[in-house]
């Protein structure tokens, strides 16, 4: 069993504290109006939120943090309102990460501070119209032109990319061809604002309405050539890693939702009556209840200890392929067990649960994206299955 220490225990009361004071006074006002609260991101980045996993150097909480941390930062979150749990998981480990990870100093001193405080967001554009679970179909093309990259393309389902505060997204590119004919992708950094960057009208989307998600469109837009994100060809192998990590944040939100409904289905089981009996007498609601608490438990377990398996590699104690895999785990297994959760949770709540004066109806809504982002299901299984061993087509 994995038990977090003392000190990211406080830390999750901290961040309960501040999502009960700062965002469930005011979310269903938000989710109503589709409304992004650009002044609630500041706030995250006093709290230290945004720095997790940045060294002190750039204004994070250096070995004060980890992404253990970030883990339960995007859990407490996530369990007030899933909108602002993902715009601290994509501004963190889509936003930051890549340029954290491959960037030159000199970007990291441009970009890094001013997210990590909260003053800017970044996004990371990977999706496209006609290229999803298969990123390599990528058809946004970046041609060198000199001293610039010529970008041509559009860019789908992106998070945190037209907010008002947005400063850069990381794109990705065909830059090339491999000597085997497959696309060589790169990712390249293009700051909002540029001429040719446009930024599409947001999504009416099912749930996640106070996350901003826009479409890109990019033409003929020009940036300098020192906007290439680490090794020119090496874009594809860095957003496969981003996305182990994402993944195990996706995670870490589904824990937090999960366990919201086990909170709710309780509590309403014990005080709503029918028949003149509180309904929780029922094993038909009592089992149900009893199943999401064993969800909970089996979801937070694989994700924390998947997050530990992060932050051991991180000191050269784990590899890749143990992280790879317990993050496509814990991903698969969570993600499915919310959306069943919130199924549970509407059930038992019965026609109120489909009322938005619940909140398990917003909750209800927001749950199957989690399926879907960061890698469907079906894809964490391809790579549960291939780490296995199995052969694959």
């Amino acid at each position: 069993m994995f038990e977090l220490s003392k000190d990211h225990e406080d830390f999750r009361k901290v961040v309960r504290e501040f999502a009960e004071a700062e965002v469930a006074p005011h979310i269903a006002q938000w989710d109503r109006e589709h409304h992004f609260p650009v002044d609630l991101v500041p706030k995250m980045g006093e709290l230290g939120l945004f720095g997790l996993v940045v060294p002190e150097e750039f204004g994070g909480m250096g070995d004060d943090g980890d992404f253990t941390s970030l883990c339960v930062a995007i859990e407490e979150l996530g369990r007030v309102d899933q909108s602002i749990g993902i715009t601290l998981s994509a501004g963190v480990g889509l936003g930051i990460n890549p340029i954290l990870t491959y960037g030159s100093q000199e970007q990291k001193e441009r970009f890094l501070p001013d997210l990590v405080a909260g003053r800017a967001l970044a996004g990371f554009g990977l999706t496209e119209p006609d290229a999803g679970s298969d990123a390599g179909a990528t058809r946004t093309k970046a041609v060198r032109d000199g001293d610039e990259w010529v970008v041509n393309g559009a860019k789908a389902f992106i998070t945190n990319s037209g907010t008002d505060i947005t400063s850069v997204v990381t794109v990705t590119a065909r830059t090339g061809t491999n000597d085997d004919g497959s696309a060589q992708i790169s990712a390249i950094m293009v700051p909002n604002g540029t001429p040719g960057f446009t930024v599409e009208p947001a999504y009416d989307k099912l749930g996640w309405h106070a996350s901003d998600t826009h479409g890109l469109t990019f033409q003929d837009c020009r940036v300098p050539v020192g906007n290439l994100l680490g090794t020119e060809g090496n874009g594809f192998k860095q957003f496969l890693k981003t996305l182990d990590d994402g993944r195990i944040a996706i995670s870490a939100l589904a824990v937090g939702m999960s366990q919201r409904m086990l909170e709710e289905t309780t509590s309403y089981a014990k005080t709503r009556k029918a028949f003149g009996k509180p309904i929780g007498v029922n094993q038909g609601v009592s089992f149900q209840i009893a199943d999401l608490a064993v969800m909970v438990e089996a979801s937070r377990q694989l994700t924390y200890k998947a997050a530990w398996l992060k932050d051991e590699l991180e000191k050269g104690r784990r590899s890749v392929a143990e992280v790879k895999q317990a993050a496509a785990i814990c991903k698969l297994y969570s993600t499915e067990a919310a959306v069943t959760a919130t199924r549970i949770a509407t059930q038992v709540f019965g026609g109120n649960g489909f009322m938005e004066e619940y909140p398990v109806a917003r909750f209800y809504r927001d749950a199957k994206i989690l399926e879907i982002g960061e890698g469907t299901s079906e894809v964490q299984r391809m790579v549960i299955a291939r780490n296995l061993g199995l052969p694959t087509a």
